[in-house]
């Protein structure tokens, strides 16, 4: 019992200084009262022990749970303040305790400030952030063209871990880049627009109607944002493009038909009120495509009348044009002519017909007639030189022919009414005999020097004048060989047989006849010069034959009348 009382001495006097100690004096007191037995008394005062260690354990636990929850916030405080200083890139907040000191509630209560403070920064730049994204992707959308766009902010993901300064300004960069590429897209727009508008003045066609075709955005009417995607943009080109190719065309179709009435105006000598009509269309041709932007400039209209003009002044002009085409070739045939060139050939008929049936662009005609005379011009004076020195040539040959029939009349020095006339002439025909083989060479010089310098062989009346003259010095080379051997042959025949030729030897008669002064190309009619020549060269060959043949004959004749 001894035992047992020890501990509840021990036990009471340290309760004494406790609510419970109180209330066990007055248990003591009423057991001691009541008499109650010791061992019930030790058995009440265990239970009442263990009740009080059981309600000591369970406020142990719980104050440990407490100060495990509060160890477990303020590790999580920490964490989550360190997680937002990362998170927002920053290094430190104000207000953050450096050391921990006190008890875990007033290390609690002393993070508790800096933490609000970083949830609120957070926050705000979770706002912020979403906003940027917001109008990116709204800007995103109207640039890819995309006609509808939900702002819900579901639709924005946002990384809660990278929310620094850097990372918003990377997201309002990208927001400024999009602005900009937004407002050039617009700006775009608005050029493409304006070209449009200003090319369908120009041409009158219907600008609004082409836009709203184009996107029914670009139209100001509407009243709805406009769309400038690559497609839209790409499209705006495409029809600029075609406009303007299109005023290109019709430019260039006005061109042709101002430059076609100018000529009809000039071929037909149209009078200043005809040529104020379509005065514009003249202005235009000085114009180039760039220059052209006066509303009204080139209609289709305008082109309708100026065609229509063209037209009727085509249907006029054919007769203008045969008239003028008959002059010109006559102009050609004359030039060629006095310069004995091969006149070009020039189907006539054939052109008159074209004319008349509208299938030869008349002034073209005219233009290649004009061509052909200045070419022929230009030739013919590079012929002149030498075809004055072949006139002085066939004069030359002339006077030869005729002191050839002079010198071979007998009668020639008898006295008559034109011997005196015909006398002077053959002084003055010896003369230019005596000219022609340094002319005929001066000719044969210069000729081969223009053919070396215009590659090709000089034509006299369509015959080539080098062959002409060689044939000519070969003819009288052979007549001065042939004047050799016949006197040659009057030597060694007696004198009255010679006298007795003159009966059966036709000759010239100076007195009796004239000899022709026969011009260039009149005294052998339609023969080309080199036939005319050498039938010349013939015929004078013939008579020298002739005359030797008579002289063998009265030769013989003589012999046999001698003859023992």
């Amino acid at each position: 019992m001894g035992s047992l009382q020890t501990p509840i001495g021990m036990r009471s006097s340290s309760l004494l200084d406790m609510s419970c100690g109180y209330l066990l004096k007055e248990l003591q007191m009423i057991w001691d009262e009541v008499g109650e037995d010791k061992f019930e008394r030790e058995k009440v005062l265990l239970d009442i022990e263990q009740e009080c260690v059981e309600a000591y354990r369970r406020k142990v636990d719980h104050a440990n749970i407490s100060r495990s929850r509060l160890h477990q916030e303020l590790a999580e405080s920490e964490a989550e303040l360190t997680h937002l200083l990362l998170c927002l890139g920053e290094r430190s907040v104000p207000g953050r305790p450096e050391k921990k000191e006190g008890t875990l509630r007033e290390q609690l209560d002393a993070i508790a400030p800096a933490l609000r403070e970083m949830r609120l920064r957070k926050d705000e730049r979770v706002k912020q952030v979403r906003s940027v994204k917001v109008e990116i992707q709204k800007i995103s959308a109207e640039i890819a063209g995309r006609s509808t766009y939900e702002e819900s902010s579901t639709n924005i993901t946002i990384d809660d871990n990278d929310l620094s300064i850097k990372k918003l300004e990377e997201y309002q960069n990208e927001l400024h880049r999009l602005h900009d590429e937004k407002n050039e897209r617009l700006q775009k727009v608005e050029i493409y627009i304006c070209a449009i508008r200003d090319l369908s003045a120009t041409m009158e066609t219907e600008a609004s109607m082409i836009i709203t075709k184009i996107h029914p955005s670009l139209n100001d009417l509407y009243g709805i944002s406009k769309n400038i995607s690559d497609d839209i943009l790409k499209k705006l080109n495409g029809t600029v493009v075609s406009l303007e190719e299109e005023k290109q065309k019709r430019l260039e179709k006005i061109h042709h038909l101002g430059r076609a009435l100018s000529n009809l105006w000039n071929l037909m000598d149209a009078s200043y009120e005809d040529r104020q009509k379509f005065a514009h269309v003249i202005e235009l041709l000085s114009f180039e495509p760039s220059d052209v932007c006066a509303p009204g400039s080139i209609t289709s209209s305008i082109i309708q009348q100026a065609e229509a003009e063209v037209k009727r002044l085509d249907q006029l002009k054919a007769s203008k044009t045969k008239e003028l085409f008959l002059k010109k070739q006559k102009e050609l045939e004359t030039t060629c002519n006095i310069s004995h060139m091969e006149t070009p050939s020039t189907e006539v008929g054939d052109i008159i017909n074209l004319v008349d049936s509208g299938e030869i662009d008349h002034v073209e005609l005219l233009n290649a007639m004009d061509e052909k005379i200045a070419r022929a011009k230009e030739e013919a004076a590079s012929r002149k030189v030498i075809i004055e020195k072949v006139d002085r040539w066939m004069l030359a040959r002339d006077e030869e022919r005729w002191l050839e029939e002079y010198d071979q009349d007998e009668n020639r020095y008898s006295v008559s009414r034109n011997a005196h006339r015909n006398l002077r002439r053959a002084e003055r025909a010896r003369k230019e005999v005596s000219k022609i083989t340094g002319l005929v060479e001066s000719i044969l010089v210069k000729t081969k020097s223009w053919e070396a310098e215009r590659q090709k062989v000089f034509l006299y009346n369509e015959e080539p004048l080098v062959a002409m003259l060689q044939e000519y010095n070969n003819l009288r080379q052979e007549k001065e060989v042939e004047k050799l051997r016949l006197r040659e042959k009057k030597k060694t025949i007696p004198q009255p047989v010679a006298q007795q030729d003159n009966f059966y030897v036709a000759r010239p008669s100076t007195s009796s006849r004239g000899i022709s002064n026969r011009s260039i190309n009149g005294g052998y009619g339609s023969a080309s010069p080199l036939n005319r020549k050498l039938s010349r060269g013939f015929n004078n060959t013939t008579n020298y034959t002739a005359l030797g043949t008579s002289l063998r004959r009265e030769s013989s004749v003589i012999i046999k009348n001698t003859w023992p």
